[in-house]
């Protein structure tokens, strides 16, 4: 954009002409013998879509130094931790679940009208002791709210954190883009709400109490009360689906359904989900080839 980003924000006003202080082409490389040149964050904020390569963790390796950068997943879904472990077990890797209501409403217009809430913690199952996963955490949180206008905390429970929002992502995101229905809409169109979103959110909390994690009683409200018939939102894989882009379903659904699979708890409704999503993104993957 040769005139920058125009930014209308609810926490930071109007901005015209923004620029990134620096934009590459290609993930910068850190050979191993530069320690002394290294970046301390990578902060993932990409669509999570394992089925497509390359993975997340191949595309941002060559940025990474062992043992000191510090990985920042804001990303949404269930397990999407594991590689990352496994890859790099000797670095601090967070747990970001943000929401925020932010979209490009025209090319370089970005328009924020809900808050920018962001929950933040590490991933403890490596090779870190916690005192310098800790540090690394209230660093980052501070680094994230030095404007004071966002609003960002450490939750070290990143579970229930992640399956909170999987019980509106898991069933709302899929079910809006696969029925090009929004939120709003979704909520008068016949029963649709008490038929088909309130039953897959009831999956959701069924899996998530199987795998350790409870749930507030009123999470399913509340999820769906987040999102008033007049705001009529399109989630993000709505627009991922209207745009022909990949969507992020395997880690939105999949996973939830093999956590269930694992614990002997059904999910019809999410497993059609998931088999529906499944077939729209390998159209999409076989007409993006075809173009290419």
């Amino acid at each position: 954009m040769t005139s920058g980003f125009e930014v209308i924000s609810c926490e930071h006003g109007h901005l015209q002409g923004w620029r990134p202080t620096a934009i590459s082409n290609a993930v910068p490389h850190v050979a191993p013998s530069e320690e002394s040149r290294f970046f301390d964050y990578v902060v993932c904020t990409t669509k999570n879509i394992p089925d497509v390569g390359p993975s997340v963790c191949e595309i941002i390796a060559p940025a990474v130094t062992p043992g000191l950068t510090v990985i920042v997943l804001l990303q949404n879904g269930l397990n999407i931790e594991k590689p990352f472990l496994s890859r790099f077990p000797h670095n601090v890797i967070l747990s970001g679940v943000s929401q925020i209501d932010a979209h490009e409403i025209a090319p370089g217009v970005i328009e924020q009208k809900g808050n920018d809430h962001l929950c933040i913690s590490a991933f403890r199952k490596n090779q870190v002791s916690e005192d310098i996963q800790q540090k690394a955490t209230e660093e980052f949180l501070s680094i994230y709210g030095a404007g004071r206008r966002t609003t960002i905390r450490y939750e070290p429970d990143w579970e229930q954190k992640r399956w909170r929002k999987l019980v509106y992502n898991a069933t709302l995101n899929p079910i809006c883009a696969l029925t090009r229905v929004n939120t709003g809409d979704l909520q008068i169109c016949g029963g649709a709400l008490d038929h088909l979103v309130v039953p897959a959110m009831q999956e959701v909390v069924k899996i998530a109490r199987a795998v350790g994690v409870d749930l507030p009683k009123d999470v399913i409200e509340t999820a769906v009360r987040m999102y008033p018939v007049e705001n009529k939102i399109c989630p993000s894989m709505q627009k991922d689906m209207q745009k022909g882009n990949l969507v992020e379903h395997e880690n939105l659904i999949g996973e939830v359904i093999r956590e269930g699979q694992r614990r002997g708890i059904p999910a019809p409704i999410l497993s059609v989900l998931y088999e529906l999503c499944s077939a729209v993104q390998w159209r999409t993957r076989k007409e993006t080839e075809e173009r290419s």
